[in-house]
């Protein structure tokens, strides 16, 4: 798992591994990581846990592209068996999941899956299409 996430070099710096307390503003003996691997140790330390309901907020915004591209990749391998509540403004993840919850002004607005809700022409598909202009050429 360590190594589908490209997080098996990080650990084995750690000098108590996964158990390794993280930023020294939570513990004055933590260790600072960067933002992506702290993140990478956050997801690697709630699959371990084997939780039957995980909840991962915003769990790859400080990636880097490619690391991104493998926990998007690996998702469904990693949350197998689980419930997932991924919680992303990112609405390129979203495509990785059975149901995608659209809220507008704290409502619920839509529900349905990627293909369902990009053929709603609705909140997602606006959302979705200002996303992607970005990557756009």
């Amino acid at each position: 798992m360590a190594k589908l996430l490209g997080a098996d070099s990080i650990i084995s710096k750690l000098p108590e591994g996964l158990d390794t307390l993280l930023f020294k503003d939570y513990d004055v003996s933590g260790v600072n990581l960067s933002g992506g691997e702290g993140q990478k140790i956050a997801i690697l330390r709630a699959l371990f846990k084997q939780s039957e309901i995980m909840i991962l907020d915003e769990p790859t915004a400080a990636l880097d592209p490619d690391a991104e591209k493998k926990i998007y990749e690996g998702f469904e391998m990693l949350t197998r068996g689980k419930t997932a509540i991924y919680i992303s403004h990112r609405l390129a993840s979203a495509r990785y999941c059975d149901v995608i919850l659209v809220f507008k002004d704290g409502r619920l607005c839509e529900q349905g899956s990627h293909e369902e809700l990009i053929g709603m022409d609705g909140e997602y598909k606006r959302l979705y299409r200002i996303q992607a202009d970005y990557y756009a050429d």
